[in-house]
């Protein structure tokens, strides 16, 4: 096992990974640009260097700046979250090159799926059900309109480098297809710096339902269940579940299958996530693989009982997984808090948290790394706490995260608990009935 593990990222979930690297005996570092030197991440750490600059690629991006602070500390191993350098395939290549080990899939493992249009074909020569579209990169707008008249409308512009919601344009008639195929190669090109695009039909009424999916490195694969992210703005989730209200036995039997024959299809190692589109006839098709621990990883564990964490750390130390598959044993919800203002276009807010109380209770978690005289620096991704509530059923879990958001206290800033409490009342949510378009109208009060 590792002596110890350098967590290349930052907030809630470096303090997370802190937490089951110090369970299992491993030490910690972390490391910190100038706008987190107070973070609880680089409090709870064993050792803390600072690394950079405010500005991710002066910092948490700055691969030179990582590789030094784990030699110099002598780290035997790199967990790098979710985000900034989880799924950069060079990146992982150079901790190998360093004698450090990568907490993650292999640089090869990473790039298959990194990259969308080849993530596709492998997919489609395991048997994985793909959303029809074209075979390759759009060469031109000509053959963009050609296929799109073929499949019939609406389709969907993709970037093949995207994440995000960069680089996708939805095309509902002939007549604005020109005009989304230039935006999104544009966007394409300023957001990944590759303008490459290709198109899919457009799947209507879809839900957005992934299955975790953990391997090791002895070809053993094994699913976790499911998770639906389908309340969503702007192609970002903000609350994730499970099990999915729309889930059946047999339709959890089709995708854990389908989610182990991707995974395998790459002799997948350490812990992922296969994600779908469910259409309403309960269709679903390949979307894309996370290679990295999600954000919504909490509510797989506490539906199952199961540390993602410590097994993707067991897993790259060598240690073989079990290969059984699980289903819910319980019913969860979490909702992302974010410092932002739902009553003004969800617009970042940050600044210093003046007043804090965190709910508790039974069937509560919260996963954060904020307290009180916190400042929230501008310069990254705006969630500041994870809320998971936790229950036999799901109407007892919407219940328990109603009642934990009404104790949620935040002060000086504004941030998306309105929105949160407001979405755990609406009678659609409560009754499972909403697909990936919801959130398009829901008007908050």
């Amino acid at each position: 096992m590792f002596k110890k593990i350098l967590i290349a990222n930052r907030g809630e979930i470096a303090l997370r990974i802190i937490r089951t690297c110090k369970e299992m005996g491993i030490k910690t570092v972390a490391v910190y640009s100038t706008a987190d030197k107070d973070s609880l991440h680089v409090k709870f750490a064993d050792e803390a260097v600072c690394i950079g600059k405010p500005q991710s690629s002066e910092s948490y991006l700055n691969i030179p700046h990582l590789m030094a602070a784990a030699e110099i500390t002598n780290a035997d191993a790199i967990h790098p979250g979710y985000g900034f350098l989880a799924e950069n395939a060079r990146f992982a290549e150079i901790c190998g090159e360093h004698g450090i080990k990568f907490i993650g899939p292999t640089a090869e493992m990473i790039r298959k799926m990194g990259d969308k249009m080849t993530a596709k074909e492998t997919m489609i020569a395991a048997g994985v059900p793909v959303i029809p579209g074209s075979e390759g990169l759009l060469k031109d707008v000509a053959e963009a309109r050609m296929l799109a008249n073929k499949m019939g409308y609406p389709v969907i512009m993709k970037a093949t480098a995207g994440g995000g919601g960069k680089g996708m344009r939805v095309v509902w008639e002939e007549a604005e297809l020109e005009n989304a195929y230039t935006m999104a190669k544009s966007e394409s090109r300023a957001a990944f710096n590759n303008d490459g695009i290709y198109m899919e039909k457009f799947v209507e009424e879809p839900r957005h339902i992934e299955i975790q999916v953990a391997g090791d490195q002895y070809g053993k694969v094994c699913h976790l269940s499911e998770r639906d992210c389908s309340i969503q703005r702007r192609h970002q989730k903000l609350v994730e579940e499970s099990p999915s209200p729309f889930m059946t036995p047999e339709l959890r039997e089709k995708m854990g299958a389908a989610a182990i024959a991707a995974a395998s299809a790459i002799n997948y190692e350490s812990v992922g996530t296969v994600e779908f589109l469910v259409d309403k006839h309960r269709n679903f098709y390949f979307m894309e693989m996370n290679t990295r621990i999600q954000v919504e990883h909490c509510v797989t564990e506490e539906v199952i009982n199961f540390d993602l964490i410590k097994e993707q750390i067991k897993i790259a130390a060598g240690i073989p997984i079990s290969g059984k598959n699980y289903t819910p044993q319980m019913h969860a919800i979490e909702c992302r808090i974010n410092a932002e203002d739902p009553y003004n276009d969800f617009r970042p807010s940050p600044g210093r948290i003046t007043t804090l109380h965190i709910p508790g209770g039974h069937g509560v978690r919260v996963d954060s790394h904020i307290y009180a005289g916190y400042v929230i620096p501008p310069f990254y991704d705006s969630m500041v706490a994870k809320i998971i509530a936790v229950a036999q059923t799901r109407e007892e879990a919407i219940n328990t995260m109603e009642r934990a958001l009404s104790e949620f206290v935040i002060e000086g800033v504004k941030t998306t608990i309105p929105f949160h409490q407001q979405l755990m009342r609406d009678e659609n949510f409560r009754k499972g009935n909403f697909t990936t378009k919801f959130i398009e109208t829901f008007k908050l009060q």
